[in-house]
């Protein structure tokens, strides 16, 4: 890119109305600095990074970044699968530039979930991935989001829900995972048991997406114990519930165990690095300073 400014590209959808808008800064690029792409979180849109892109801007000016604000609002509600495959469609110049410097995603929350998705379909050019206070191993909690959505449902209860063709329909029941429901999780996710491999239905793709998600170089897992909203907040780290609610560590997670996707072999090339900061509230992730100068900054080059 060598114009000079901001752009702002918008796309149309197949309903015919304006779906996606990627915000593109277009400044000259400087050489070494990798592309960096913002996905933002349930309900919230592009806006939610505009702090971090301005610092990026300020420390490192020419970097290129997008910040995608499709199915943003309500519309992050839409399956996981087909925010995937569209978002994935829209960002493929990016992440399959094979003459870029590589791609740095910074994700958030939900957002965090679309990304893994993006490095299991594509063949990327994906550097870094840095994951802040995604549910990656799944979300099970009785959290303020879930009761203004569904507030006759208690978490023991929502997999009469989640676990159906129906409520497959919404991105949260994409990776709802109830430790104590886990073969029907097992038989209705359709999309974190399937990136996971855990699915009971066998996916055709299942090598070609473990094979993608190792061309990732860098795996930064970003959470801590006063989210109040990832539940358990250590499944940003790939932690989750056992059957009696106690939380597992990644490394004790069979999918871990037997590399089901390749998050064991990346742990012992020395590529996942977390970070646990205590005291931050789940929607002040993508505006905390301290985070972007910690989690961040160091991987901009």
């Amino acid at each position: 890119m060598r114009s000079s400014g901001r752009n702002h590209l918008s796309l149309l959808g197949d309903n015919g109305v304006v779906a996606v808008l990627i915000a593109l800064h277009a400044l000259p690029s400087a050489e070494g600095y990798k592309h960096v792409v913002f996905m933002h979180g349930l309900f919230s849109g592009a806006v939610e990074f505009t702090h971090f892109n301005d610092l990026i801007q300020n420390y490192h000016p020419g970097t290129p970044t997008t910040l995608v604000n499709s199915f943003a609002s309500m519309d992050s509600l839409t399956r996981l699968t087909k925010q995937v495959e569209t978002i994935a469609a829209l960002l493929a110049p990016v992440l399959t530039n094979k003459s870029s410097d590589g791609t740095i995603l910074i994700c958030y929350s939900q957002g965090g979930l679309i990304c893994r998705g993006l490095l299991a379909l594509v063949q990327h050019n994906v550097d870094t991935f840095i994951s802040l206070s995604s549910p990656l191993a799944g979300q099970y909690g009785d959290t303020e989001y879930l009761k203004v959505l569904f507030p006759k449902y208690v978490k023991k209860h929502m997999y009469k829900l989640f676990y159906t063709s129906i409520g497959q329909q919404l991105s949260i029941a994409n990776y709802w995972n109830d430790p104590h429901q886990q073969a029907l999780y097992e038989k209705f996710s359709d999309f974190l048991a399937i990136l996971n491999n855990q699915s009971r239905t066998a996916s055709a793709n299942s090598h070609e997406y473990r094979n993608n998600f190792l061309r990732l170089k860098n795996l930064v897992l970003v959470g801590g114990p006063d989210d109040e909203v990832i539940s358990p907040w250590q499944s940003s780290q790939f932690g989750m519930y056992n059957t009696t609610e106690r939380v597992l560590p990644m490394e004790q997670q069979k999918w871990y165990q037997n590399d089901a996707f390749g998050l064991k072999n990346l742990n012992e090339r020395g590529a996942v690095h977390m970070h646990v900061f205590p005291g931050i509230r789940h929607n002040s992730w993508p505006h905390d300073e301290n985070v972007f100068t910690t989690c961040i900054k160091p991987w901009l080059t």
